[in-house]
């Protein structure tokens, strides 16, 4: 029986079609404070190919996951997402541009990994600016970030300040 942790209560559970181990590598390599918690490998009476793997476990960045290569029956939809809560836009354009390569972007932060996994880069500052008592500038800010892909925390401040 796995033992689990009292942080992690829930444990997100994503299926691959066969390349889990390969999303756990890129994801830990990724993220600070992650890594690798183990690989389960397909028994020599179990079937499909000897030593291929069938489940991942990983923790990235305190949040543990376990991947399956589960075949091509189910993939990742957009109803499904991880924010990554950014504290400067460095980490904006770290996350964004390591985590689309391969990939694709959309709009207000959004963007689907090489693995086609959903992910929302969210700079802090956002939430805080959405959120003000005015909301002529929480409006603002929000028509700003309904214009972009990639969330840039200049524009953001000067459309809280344009009102002003």
């Amino acid at each position: 029986m796995r033992e689990t942790s009292p942080v992690n209560k829930i444990t997100p559970f994503l299926w691959f079609n066969d390349n889990a181990e390969e999303a756990m590598n890129f994801y830990v390599s990724v993220f600070k404070n992650s890594e690798v918690l183990g690989v389960v490998r397909r028994g020599e009476a179990e079937p499909g190919a000897e030593g291929s793997v069938v489940t991942t476990s990983f923790r990235l960045d305190g949040q543990e996951f376990v991947g399956l290569n589960g075949g091509p029956q189910f993939t990742f939809t957009e109803a499904i997402s991880f924010m990554i809560d950014c504290a400067s836009q460095d980490e904006v354009d770290y996350f964004w541009e390591t985590l689309s390569d391969g990939g694709e972007t959309s709009q207000c932060g959004w963007l689907k990994d090489k693995f086609g996994l959903t992910w929302q880069v969210v700079p802090t500052v956002l939430v805080e600016l959405l959120q003000d008592e005015d909301p002529a500038k929480a409006n603002r800010v929000m028509q700003a970030m309904l214009g972009m892909t990639k969330i840039d925390i200049v524009q953001l401040k000067e459309a809280y300040a344009s009102g002003s």
